[in-house]
């Protein structure tokens, strides 16, 4: 911990950071150990390669899809709050003011200073004052779909280039080994990256990526070896 005074947050970073860390995690993990059951089941090294770059594509199109819809009806949801939020300061100011002055006597405020508040927060930005202390909305935590949606594709395409450059890069006798160390220490890095970014313990953030990491590949592993058949 440090201070001089400048304090520096971390929940400023969460849109970006949730979307970049589970498109990192779900593409190294999901493409290393696709390709870890199709190794043990002695695929040709050309099945491999096409395995793990349509993964990588689908991945990532995926990903960007489904973080565009899951944001983009939250920030749905978030304009509906404000818009109704904006109906009932327009129509009904004096029992939003005292709404208001209550949020802020229910957390410590003698009464005369929370009315002053609330009436002070009103007159600069009504919607605003509500917008935070009522709903819990503000431009730190409101929703973003193109951002999540970008983070977490090129993120995305970004972990699932390590297992596919393994393919290219190493012997097909090698592949195992090498899906395990570059999964397992990619993993390792990007919890470790995760957690100084968002401000956490790195050794709990690493454990918990990496053992998620070691179930997946020996699940798929054993399961390429019991149904493995010879591929031309």
């Amino acid at each position: 911990m440090y201070s001089i005074h400048h304090e520096p947050h971390f929940s400023n970073r969460n849109n970006w950071l949730r979307a970049t860390v589970l498109g990192a995690n779900d593409g190294l993990i999901s493409t290393s150990s696709l390709l870890m059951g199709i190794a043990t089941a002695n695929a040709s090294t050309q099945t491999l390669v096409l395995t793990g770059v349509a993964s990588l594509i689908a991945g990532a199109i995926s990903m960007a899809a489904g973080e565009y819809v899951s944001v983009s009806s939250q920030s749905d949801t978030e304009k509906a709050d404000l818009d109704k939020e904006a109906f009932e300061l327009e129509h009904n100011a004096e029992r939003e003011l005292t709404e208001l002055t209550m949020i802020y006597k229910n957390r410590g405020l003698d009464d005369e200073l929370a009315e002053k508040v609330a009436i002070a927060l009103t007159n600069h930005n009504a919607l605003e004052a509500h917008a935070r202390d009522e709903i819990g909305l503000s431009h730190t935590v409101t929703a973003n779909p193109l951002e999540a949606s970008f983070a977490s594709a090129g993120s995305f395409v970004l972990g699932a280039l390590l297992p596919v450059l393994c393919v290219w890069l190493l012997p097909k006798a090698s592949l195992v080994v090498g899906f395990s160390v570059v999964t397992l220490l990619g993993l390792g890095l990007l919890g470790m990256l995760s957690a100084k970014l968002g401000g956490a313990k790195i050794v709990p953030a690493v454990v918990r990526v990496v053992l998620w990491g070691v179930v997946a590949l020996v699940a798929t592993g054993l399961i390429g070896r019991i149904f493995g058949v010879e591929v031309g």
